[in-house]
């Protein structure tokens, strides 16, 4: 069985709408593309070694329109590894709706979600989820995922779609590796779901040993 690796944009509060730019998920956001500023060559690095060993994605409609009107345009582009990985892998797309899926590699996804990625899990070995935060809030509250890469940025908008807006369920989560920044002060945190539900407990109880 394979690993399903959501990726993720965010602030300091959490939102992760549209940090790609304008364009991307305007509807009542007015800072679309506020991660620009903040891009540096480590965090670069950061993102291209996330990609290495994907062997599918998983989108939900918006991701996918963006990334198919994109993404093959940019193939063979000087140091757009990320396009010819896009292009060449599997694309799985979560929608209720037509979407257009002339993307080589492109497969919609049955009504019943959690079975079709549960399907798809079984298929691959490395699956990311880019964006895509309505498919997001599924995977979480159903723990159809087995990391979170999330990379924090030093800002806060105050307004937007958030990484857990009203998706998740009680998770105990295991950091993997050190947390990592950049010059530009974005933190990079890799986390992976461990087995059961948050404790409780009394921080003034004598079994504190202080």
């Amino acid at each position: 069985m394979g690993i399903i690796q959501i990726e993720l944009f965010a602030t300091l509060d959490l939102v992760a709408q549209a940090p790609g730019g304008p364009e991307e998920d305007p509807e009542g956001f007015p800072f679309g593309g506020w991660q620009a500023p903040l891009l540096d060559d480590v965090t670069g690095t950061q993102v291209d070694s996330a990609y290495e060993g994907t062997d599918a994605l998983l989108l939900g409609r918006r991701t996918y329109d963006i990334f198919a009107a994109y993404w093959p345009q940019h193939e063979g582009d000087q140091d757009f590894e990320i396009a010819e990985l896009f292009n060449r892998v599997p694309k799985y797309v979560a929608s209720r709706g037509t979407p257009d899926l002339a993307w080589a590699g492109s497969t919609q996804l049955g009504p019943d979600l959690p079975a079709a990625v549960r399907e798809i899990r079984d298929r691959h070995e490395n699956i990311k989820v880019v964006g895509s935060l309505d498919l997001v809030q599924t995977l979480l509250r159903e723990k159809l995922f087995d990391r979170l890469d999330l990379w924090v940025h030093p800002i806060l908008l105050g307004v937007g779609k958030k990484v857990f807006d009203g998706g998740a369920v009680p998770s105990n989560l295991t950091l993997l590796e050190p947390p990592a920044t950049s010059p530009n002060g974005t933190v990079h945190l890799l986390y992976g779901l461990a087995e059961g539900t948050p404790g409780t407990g009394d921080m003034g109880a004598p079994d504190r040993g202080v």
